[in-house]
């Protein structure tokens, strides 16, 4: 198994043209504001690095209305490895990358599971409001080819 640090910092994973995720290696420091995804999902995502003075202007967010279709999700490895496999839509199994701490994953659309490889401590972050089971398909994963790789 590879971890996300060996292959590349920004690892996208995609299918038949379809992003499915993207993960972004714990080692990924540049100065300013990077943004991973396009301004056409629903969940963005971007990494900051400041120099000590700097300031933000303080500002709010006015209301802006959103049509969300798919649930977005992002996960903060705080500690731990956590093996990530990648499905399509028709449940079948595609790769598998291997997080952990300090890598960040956002998973875009087709499917998606998890095994804790070592104790893991995340964080999660998608649109709400949660609906429950309304809001996913359960599966079980295809006995299958399983390629993985040590994320970047």
């Amino acid at each position: 198994m590879a971890t996300v640090c060996e292959q590349q910092l920004v690892q996208e994973v995609i299918h038949e043209g379809k992003l499915l995720g993207i993960i972004i290696s714990a080692d990924f420091k540049k100065p300013g504001i990077h943004f991973f995804t396009p301004n056409t999902l629903s969940q963005q995502i971007a990494y900051m690095r400041h120099p000590a003075g700097k300031s933000i202007q303080p500002h709010v967010h006015n209301p802006v209305l959103r049509e969300v279709f798919y649930t977005q999700e992002v996960l903060m490895i705080k500690r731990g490895r956590l093996k990530v496999d990648f499905y399509t839509d028709q449940q079948e199994y595609l790769e598998s990358y291997v997080l952990q701490a300090g890598d960040v994953i956002l998973l875009v659309q087709g499917g998606h599971g998890f095994e804790v490889l070592e104790e893991v401590e995340m964080i999660e972050v998608k649109q709400g409001p949660y609906v429950g089971e309304q809001d996913k398909t359960r599966f079980n994963c295809s006995e299958g080819n399983y390629q993985v790789r040590l994320s970047l």
